[in-house]
């Protein structure tokens, strides 16, 4: 495995299904390879976007073995899984998803504590996961919103960084302040931080995070591509798009993922609206209206920002 993973955008994967509620693969191979062609550093697989808490362990594996075997060769691939109440589970199935050649393992910071227990019981678990795991493995951990959302103190980010053990977080405290202080933490490390909030990236590039990896990135990647690509030598340019992309993102209000499905299916990917985790009729012609602008007006936008 990497030591660590390049900086940029890394897309939460979406799931096709079928109309009769299968993973649709045909559709998968078309997602993989759209995201490819927008400019991502790699992907995020089986996460909360993915709806890894309505899909089995055996569809959980087998997604993440066709994503290995059909992605560009150069493409990084982190992924998580990590779902399991109980430690041996834990440690069963992600065994099975790091001997898929993934580049990175991402642990669920909610998965090791209950919502009332402290960060003594939350290291402990996790560390006794990790020395039951194959030791040349590079992990990441994730603040996921589901069940609870268990965000990390710097505290605590700066003793698993200095463990040897991690190489990244995806933040989702939506805080810049936090952020920062995050970041100040594990500086003099190779910790790195991956912003999942839109609207203050540019900002959060500027204090030192490595990229982005958030739900807004199944609908435009290569615009925070370019952001991630322009912000340090072309502010100007940077403002601009910081601008566009915090505000479309209010969508992630809207029913996501169906919303991000019916946005790329506009964009010639043959998946469906279909989801296991929300209801299809909450998707009415008018929401699905307001994608359909989003989808124009950002093929206007790329025009004019030269963005391909």
């Amino acid at each position: 495995m990497l030591k660590t993973i390049p900086d940029g955008v890394y897309p939460t994967m979406v799931t096709p299904y079928t109309e009769d509620n299968k993973i649709d693969y045909v559709a998968l191979k078309q997602l993989i390879d759209w995201y490819a062609e927008r400019r991502v550093a790699g992907l995020f697989a089986i996460c909360q976007s993915s709806e890894i808490f309505f899909l089995s362990f055996e569809e959980k594996l087998e997604i993440l073995k066709f994503i290995m075997a059909n992605k560009p060769a150069e493409m990084k691939i982190v992924a998580s899984g990590h779902t399991a109440d109980d430690l041996d589970t834990q440690i069963r199935e992600a065994r099975a998803y790091i001997e898929c050649g993934i580049d990175a393992y991402v642990f669920i910071s909610n998965r090791f504590a209950k919502q009332d227990e402290n960060d003594d019981v939350f290291y402990r678990n996790m560390m006794s996961v990790i020395d039951a795991l194959p030791q040349d493995t590079m992990y990441g951990i994730y603040e996921c919103p589901y069940p609870y959302k268990r965000l990390l103190s710097p505290k605590l980010i700066a003793k698993m960084a200095n463990s040897g053990k991690f190489a990244f977080l995806k933040d989702t405290c939506c805080n810049l302040e936090q952020i920062k202080d995050k970041l100040a933490a594990t500086k003099g490390t190779n910790f790195k931080i991956y912003n999942a909030n839109a609207a203050l990236l540019y900002d959060s590039l500027i204090a030192g995070c490595a990229g982005y990896s958030g739900v807004m990135a199944n609908f435009h990647p290569e615009i925070y591509a370019e952001l991630c690509d322009c912000y340090k030598t072309n502010p100007e340019k940077a403002q601009i798009l910081s601008d566009f992309v915090g505000f479309a993102s209010v969508c992630e209000c809207q029913v996501y993922p169906i919303n991000a499905k019916y946005y790329i299916s506009l964009d010639g990917v043959k998946i469906n609206k279909f989801s296991r985790s929300r209801n299809i009729n909450d998707f009415p012609p008018n929401r699905q209206k307001e994608i359909e602008q989003l989808y124009g007006f950002t093929k206007y936008f790329k025009k004019n920002m030269e963005i391909k």
